[in-house]
């Protein structure tokens, strides 16, 4: 197996499988997409299994020279290697999801879902910059199609909301990438994050990728196109962008940012902890009085994510681990909490919180799952949640009191509109008659909300067997960050613009 080019490979499987969708009708299309993401999640599974944790960074590197410098070159390390476990993972489930709700253009539909499954990939397999690119803007053009053609009653001005600000902010990173290109002479990723740009150019580079990273992750003020894209998009396109292309921002901060622009990156450590922690509180506050539940939940991706900006950028090994875990872990619960809400959808078309309530009595199967995914949200220790909102707190505390003290009331206030959400829909009596007749989950929704269920639980038991493949990867991301990392507060009020670099002579002194 080890000969054979297993990145292309598990990336040419979806896009085999969308294009044979194509050319069969809707149930024999719904057959091909789930098979395909079946074969690709067994590729992922093997890849995990033969990755080794103690051995070179990259690993089933492929290389093929297309032309004007460009390269088919595809690789991966442990953090690429968890992400693509989570798509790979995620992808079967909203075939699964779609099978009932998706009526029209079936065909169509699958086949769209395949092309983004193997654009996602793709982004965490490149190891060359304008491969990396074509990626990581070609995910825009499915996710679009998802939305305007099968979203809701304002698909159309959802689906241009989001290509344009996602687009707008990519167009920077583009130049900024050409920049790099001309300076350093290669256009491959691994020899970019070792190279060592002036500071003064660092600062451009790193704003340049933060337009980018910024709107995708969304951080706030940039996070205005997320709820419209989430309320509009169906269920399972909600799923795939809560739970991977999220992720596509914080994999871009640790995969360039950090490493490239590490000068740069401890600089606007003030800047990043403030626009996070203002979204940590905000967000929250927002999806308190949220009445749809797709709004609330999506409020709550931008309050999560934050604990990824902020993890990243206390530049420590807790952080940076914990702001993977809470990625991974948020790839999960979003998606289960999108299909919940999916699953009631599709029984009474409403999302309104107000029309349910007590459906622990006729629906009690759907309740416990929901509680689950719901405590896993709040950070319940033997969650998923837990674990990475306690390592990027943990690590948050090391750089700045302040953003832990702001993550932390972050924790507080998801308690509050989970809990409350939870409380609404499925306690006290029945508000109407149709709710309160709802049949409970059926074994097709069992195998879609099961497997997600026992991922978050096996995370938060066991994390280890997540976090192993990283390590060392995460120990590379140390080493070339060692000289900048901040040492506490009282370092932080270094950072700006008279900081021209810190030499690990002055790094020594500090401590």
């Amino acid at each position: 197996m080890s000969s054979l080019p297993l990145l292309t490979i598990l990336i040419a499987v979806p896009l085999i499988a969308g294009a044979l969708c194509l050319f069969v009708r809707d149930e024999g299309a719904r057959w091909i997409a789930l098979i395909g993401t079946l074969i690709a999640f067994a590729i992922s599974i093997y890849l995990w299994v033969a990755f080794d944790p103690n051995g070179a960074q990259w690993q089933f590197v492929e290389k093929v020279p297309i032309g004007g410098g460009v390269s088919w070159a595809m690789g991966i390390d442990g953090i690429a290697l968890m992400l693509i476990q989570l798509t790979a993972f995620l992808m079967p489930i909203c075939i699964l999801a779609s099978w009932r709700s998706i009526q029209s253009r079936v065909p169509e539909y699958m086949a769209v879902f395949m092309l983004m499954e193997t654009l996602m990939l793709g982004v965490f397999t490149a190891q060359d910059l304008f491969l990396f690119y074509v990626f990581f803007e070609g995910g825009l053009i499915p996710m679009y199609l998802i939305i305007g053609i099968w979203g809701g009653v304002e698909r159309i001005k959802a689906s241009y909301k989001f290509f344009l600000y996602t687009f707008l902010g990519s167009v920077l990173m583009l130049i900024a990438m050409i920049y790099m290109v001309g300076t350093a002479g290669t256009t491959s990723i691994p020899a970019l994050m070792a190279y060592d740009f002036p500071v003064e150019a660092q600062k451009w580079l790193w704003l340049a990728f933060l337009a980018s990273f910024a709107v995708k992750l969304p951080m706030w003020p940039v996070h205005t196109w997320l709820p419209d894209a989430h309320v509009q998009a169906p269920t399972a396109g909600s799923v795939i962008l809560a739970g991977v292309l999220l992720k596509l921002g914080g994999y871009g901060f640790i995969r360039f940012s950090l490493p490239m622009f590490p000068e740069a990156s401890y600089i606007f450590i003030p800047f990043i902890f403030a626009l996070s922690g203002i979204a940590v509180v905000y967000t929250s506050l927002v999806a308190l009085v949220q009445r749809d539940m797709k709004k609330l939940i999506a409020y709550s991706s931008v309050a999560h994510m934050a604990f990824v900006t902020f993890g990243l950028f206390a530049m420590n090994r807790q952080g940076i681990e914990g702001a993977m875990i809470v990625m991974l872990s948020h790839g999960l619960v979003s998606g289960a909490l999108f299909l919940v809400v999916g699953v009631i959808y599709d029984r009474m078309h409403t999302r309104e919180i107000a029309v349910y309530g007590g459906l622990s009595n006729n629906m009690p199967g759907y309740a416990l799952l929901f509680m689950l995914f719901s405590m896993a949200s709040v950070g319940l220790p033997g969650t998923s949640g837990f674990v990475g909102e306690f390592l990027a707190l943990m690590g948050t505390y090391q750089a700045s009191t302040w953003g832990a003290i702001a993550g932390t009331t972050g924790i507080i206030l998801s308690a509050c509109y989970m809990l409350w959400l939870y409380w609404r829909i499925c306690f006290g009596e029945a508000r109407t008659a149709e709710a309160a007749a709802m049949p409970d989950l059926s074994m097709r929704e069992w195998w879609v909300l099961g497997p997600i269920a026992l991922a978050v639980l096996w995370m938060g038991i066991y994390p280890e067997s997540f976090i192993r493949p990283m390590r060392n990867d995460v120990g590379r991301l140390m080493t070339r960050l060692e000289h900048v990392a901040p040492a506490g507060d009282s370092q932080l009020k270094l950072a700006g613009p008279q900081l021209k670099t810190i030499d690990a002579q002055d790094h020594g002194a500090h401590h």
